[in-house]
């Protein structure tokens, strides 16, 4: 039995009778996660592509949700992303959050009361 026809029994559809777009559309689909069941928060990854992706980014802060924010596509023009990751630094003190860089095109970016432990790299020996 596929998903869609667990889903469709669940609801009262024979199996025959279900047509999903019916249901939902294209953009609901993409929401869905029906093999978890719905969380209090989540973390979410986001590539940073433009300025505007900003805005995204703050609304998911603001839901108390932990962004996994890729940077390698804005990587490219350095300066942008720095302003950016300075932008998204403030707003993050301001929300009682926290910022870091976990690797080379990743950084974590926390909402309110959520806090990274940051540990430097011990120098290497000469």
């Amino acid at each position: 039995m596929s998903i869609f026809e667990k889903i469709g029994k669940s609801m009262g559809v024979p199996s025959k009778e279900m047509d999903v777009e019916e249901y939902m559309n294209a953009a609901e689909i993409s929401d869905v996660d029906v093999m978890h069941e719905p969380a209090d928060h989540y973390i979410k990854p986001i590539a940073l592509q433009q300025q505007t992706d900003v805005e995204l980014i703050k609304k998911e802060l603001s839901s108390h949700n932990i962004v996994l924010l890729n940077i390698s596509e804005m990587a490219k023009r350095p300066n942008t992303l720095k302003g950016i990751i300075d932008e998204l630094k403030v707003y993050s003190d301001r929300q009682g959050g926290d910022i870091a860089r976990i690797d080379e095109d990743k950084v974590l970016i926390t909402p309110a009361k959520i806090k990274i432990i940051k540990t430097k790299k011990p120098a290497q020996k000469k």
